[in-house]
């Protein structure tokens, strides 16, 4: 099975992240977190794109703040699905990044989610849709978990519902 490989622009990301590893260590998908910088580090972060290519990665899950140009900036190195997770940082509290993130031109994709912890959680969701193409195991762990919450749903709303009636 291929792998998830999670890259920050910066430790700070980490809280933030986290949700994503939750989220494949749940499903069981294999990851490797990585704090690489299109800015400061870009030499060492194509290395890594490249070499994580080499052995397999499936996915790149990017998050990064400000000017966000990390997720950007590995899906120029990469034909891998690149998924970006604008951080909610700074004065505009992650809308920049989130601009940032969605405005790549024609030909370089990122698929981008939701402003912080909600959308690191559904980075690490997208993730495993796109590895689950290729691993039918997988796709019934999925099938598996969203069967569990919709089943958590409905037992509470029928609590709820006992609990009107009262």
């Amino acid at each position: 099975m291929s792998f998830v490989a999670i890259l920050m622009g910066s430790a700070s990301d980490w809280p933030v992240m986290q949700a994503t590893t939750e989220v494949l260590d749940q499903l069981g998908v294999k990851f490797e977190v990585r704090v690489t910088s299109a800015h400061r580090t870009p030499a060492a972060t194509m290395s890594y794109v490249q070499e994580a290519t080499e052995r397999g990665c499936g996915v790149f899950v990017c998050a990064a703040g400000l000017a966000a140009h990390l997720a950007g900036a590995v899906a120029a190195h990469t034909v891998r699905p690149v998924i970006g997770v604008p951080i909610d940082a700074g004065p505009l509290s992650g809308f920049d990044a989130l601009l940032s993130t969605v405005q790549m031109p024609g030909g370089i994709p990122v698929a981008t989610v939701a402003i912080g912890k909600a959308g690191a959680r559904n980075a690490g969701y997208l993730a495993v849709q796109m590895l689950s193409l290729a691993d039918s195991a997988l796709a019934d762990r999925l099938a598996s978990e969203r069967q569990a919450n919709v089943e958590k749903i409905q037992t509470q709303n029928a609590e709820l519902q006992s609990q009107l009636k009262d």
